[in-house]
């Protein structure tokens, strides 16, 4: 099963006047195209999909994503707006009505794919909460011996210097990862938000975090061979051996 990743786009609406709106935009672009001809069962998109939430981004976000031949599954990060982000894509059954926290799972791959939503409204840093614990262990307790991708916003760990506490509350990320250190059919958690690309162990299984496909906010990303280039990650999931990623960039 190949999976494509991308994350942290930050979609400005065009007529916003920010320098990064188009460039931005191209960035996606070319991501979308690139992803098209390497033929992926799904793509996840990781959160902060755009700046400020507003349903002008989003409707650009809908245009950038329209030519992906593949099915995507969003979660939110906490550039994003929930309630903005339902509406414009409300054709997309698997993301939960209502108030609910914009947590799912999609059974219908080889692997297991469940998002989870790290956002509170108002909060930059991440959030998982008890309902949210709650439901996760009870998702994953439905089928302890499917092998299971889980992908969220905010890394649940410090990385360096970087990034240090990163949820509001650390119980939560602790909470996290007794989670997930108890279901053994977890192969790997993939992240955004820092738009660093890291690869740990965590929680015994690995995580991974992606540079921002927004490469004007992109960092820890070797430049002389990126030249300014758009990124995202490609994970080839095999039954058995578990999962190999690849960066790639969007216009090879």
């Amino acid at each position: 099963m190949l999976i494509a990743q991308i994350s942290d786009t930050h979609i400005l609406a065009p007529d916003s006047g920010e320098p990064a709106a188009d460039s931005r935009a191209d960035n996606l672009a070319h991501c979308v195209a690139a992803i098209n001809l390497l033929q992926p069962d799904v793509v996840v998109c990781t959160g902060d999909t755009v700046q400020n939430g507003q349903p002008q981004e989003y409707a650009r976000l809908r245009e950038l994503l329209a030519p992906l031949r593949y099915p995507i599954y969003l979660i939110p990060g906490n550039r994003d707006a929930n309630a903005a982000l339902r509406r414009a894509f409300a054709d997309f059954a698997y993301l939960p009505d209502g108030g609910e926290p914009l947590c799912y799972a999609i059974d219908a791959y080889p692997l297991r794919l469940i998002g989870l939503d790290s956002t509170a409204d108002g909060q930059r840093k991440g959030f998982f909460g008890i309902e949210r614990q709650e439901w996760l262990a009870r998702t994953l307790a439905e089928q302890p011996d499917r092998p299971t991708l889980l992908f969220i916003h905010h890394p649940p760990f410090d990385v360096g210097d970087h990034y240090v506490g990163g949820y509001a509350d650390s119980d939560d990320s602790t909470a996290l990862a007794d989670i997930v250190n108890r279901n053994r059919q977890v192969v790997r958690l993939l992240c955004g938000h820092v738009h660093w690309p890291v690869l740990t162990c965590w929680a015994g299984t690995q995580s991974s975090i992606m540079p921002s496909v927004a490469v004007d906010v992109r960092k820890g990303v070797e430049e002389t061979e990126a030249q300014g280039r758009p990124v995202f990650l490609i994970h080839r999931y095999t039954p058995g051996k578990g999962i190999v990623s690849q960066q790639v960039f969007a216009d090879h």
